[in-house]
């Protein structure tokens, strides 16, 4: 644990970010962690994107990559993306 289990001094915690690791619904027990992770801090899920599986860029960048630019006050990289 950082200091005693507490964040190091200047550090703000935005949000944290939760990338699928397969297509499809979750299974609950994953659910429920993600309850427990919205009781301490603001989550933002990324969904299943296979062209990341291979170190590629998506055709259609998801709308939840645009909210996650605004959240850090940058644009994303949109090489290979699509508006």
């Amino acid at each position: 644990m950082l200091n005693g289990g507490h964040a190091p001094k200047g550090l703000d915690l935005l949000a944290v970010v939760l990338v699928a690791d397969a297509p499809g619904r979750l299974p609950l027990g994953l659910l429920r962690r993600i309850r427990v992770l919205r009781s301490a801090a603001r989550v933002h899920r990324v969904p299943w994107i296979p062209a990341w599986r291979t170190g590629g860029s998506p055709k259609v960048q998801p709308r939840q990559l645009d909210r996650l630019a605004e959240l850090v006050g940058s644009e994303l990289h949109r090489e290979g993306a699509s508006s």
